[in-house]
């Protein structure tokens, strides 16, 4: 009797997995992209796109995902970070998906596809094709291979050259960055981070197609796209309708609440430096080796990982890695090297290459940076003057 339960068990898997190489789509099956709203978290701050293929007379009802990832890969994180970290097409039922998105009141869309019995097939055998072990992986790309950019390209490669992602009318231009920022608020770790993190790469005017990389703009987009002259949306309907409420943002934790204490902080121990013609070794050790870790963080970013997008960042001009060798010199109670000044003066001129990058629209910063900017100007400014007019052995 347990043989036979388990045959029977092995019988229903086998049938599961050759389904669809068993089954082709009815006339009654419905093919649609589906486009999801941002979430509170960081990685749903920008939404989700996904395929959805129903029919009725077969019993599917599936969400084909290729914005999946797992939190148990070896090295996940290293991973991550050096944009080596493998994402894959998932399928679960269509109920199963919009649970979570019903638990986090995001709005749900869906475009049905205006396609052909023929044409909805050779989308669901692709997708499935994709969908076994040995396809269903792929390098992630924040900027260019993301689930939201495999709609489209997905689209391409099922429909051919009858698919027209048409301009539209009210197509304003946008860099990458600023196509960012519409789903992040400036005052927040999260946008402050990606500024830090990303480069002058992102500050390329996209065309319409590359706007894709968000998930609104596959909705946006798909509205207005053809297939073979004729409108490739069928029509468009709301399954939530929900107005994502952001949580309270205190001004007590963000970014520039804790960048302003650091300037008041700087500055009031900079004047006491200046008036008693002393040196707080702490705040320098402080100021030097945090901004030279980050320094690194961002040469590492640039130069170590495979992310397109945190090329030629110049952030490096004023989170700058050497800095971490000066906090050790700065912190010691002994003889300062003669080169000190020169290092200093070179750091305040980084900064002005800085501002005129940024001035020129080279690469666009953080708003924020220029409260950190102002604080390193006034401590560099302080140590200048401070070594050039001693040659201290004690602070």
């Amino acid at each position: 009797m347990i043989l036979k339960h388990y045959f029977f068990l092995l019988l229903l898997c086998l049938s599961t997995s050759t389904f669809s190489q068993q089954t082709s789509l009815s006339e009654k099956a419905i093919v649609s992209v589906i486009t999801c709203g941002a979430g509170q978290d960081l990685y749903a701050s920008f939404g989700h796109s996904a395929f959805r293929v129903q029919d009725s007379a077969l019993g599917i009802d599936w969400i084909y995902n290729y914005g999946t990832f797992d939190f148990d890969t070896p090295n996940f994180y290293m991973k991550f970070a050096r944009g080596k970290l493998l994402y894959s097409l998932s399928k679960q039922r269509f109920e199963n998906f919009l649970y979570s998105y019903q638990l986090e009141n995001r709005w749900v869309k869906e475009q049905i596809l205006k396609l052909t019995p023929e044409e909805k097939n050779e989308l669901f055998k692709f997708l499935e094709n994709n969908y076994r072990p040995e396809n269903r992986y792929y390098k992630y790309d924040f900027l260019f291979e993301n689930c939201s950019t495999k709609m489209p390209d997905v689209l391409k490669e099922v429909l051919g050259e009858g698919l027209d992602f048409k301009e539209y009318d009210n197509a304003a231009s946008f860099t990458f960055r600023e196509l960012i920022h519409q789903n992040l608020k400036v005052n927040t770790w999260s946008s402050f981070g990606i500024d830090l993190a990303l480069g002058a790469v992102i500050d390329k005017t996209a065309t319409t197609k590359q706007y894709m990389f968000l998930p609104f703009y596959v909705l946006k987009q798909l509205e207005n796209s053809e297939f073979n002259g004729k409108p490739l949306v069928l029509r468009e309907r709301t399954i939530l309708d929900y107005n994502t409420q952001n949580r309270g943002n205190y001004f007590t934790t963000s970014p520039l609440f804790w960048l302003l204490i650091l300037f008041l902080f700087t500055s009031t121990i900079t004047y006491i430096d200046l008036k008693n013609d002393s040196r707080s070794r702490f705040l320098d050790f402080i100021l030097f080796l945090g901004t030279g870790l980050v320094g690194l963080l961002v040469f590492l970013l640039w130069f170590f990982t495979d992310h397109q997008a945190t090329a030629n960042n110049l952030n490096i001009l004023w989170a700058f890695p050497l800095n971490i060798i000066a906090a050790f010199y700065l912190v010691r109670p002994f003889k300062m090297p003669n080169w000190l000044p020169t290092y200093f003066v070179s750091l305040m001129g980084l900064m002005l290459i800085l501002t005129l990058v940024w001035l020129f629209q080279f690469q666009n910063f953080s708003p924020l940076l220029v409260v950190v900017l102002v604080t390193l100007g006034v401590r560099y400014s302080f140590l200048y003057y401070y070594f050039k007019k001693f040659d201290p052995h004690t602070p």
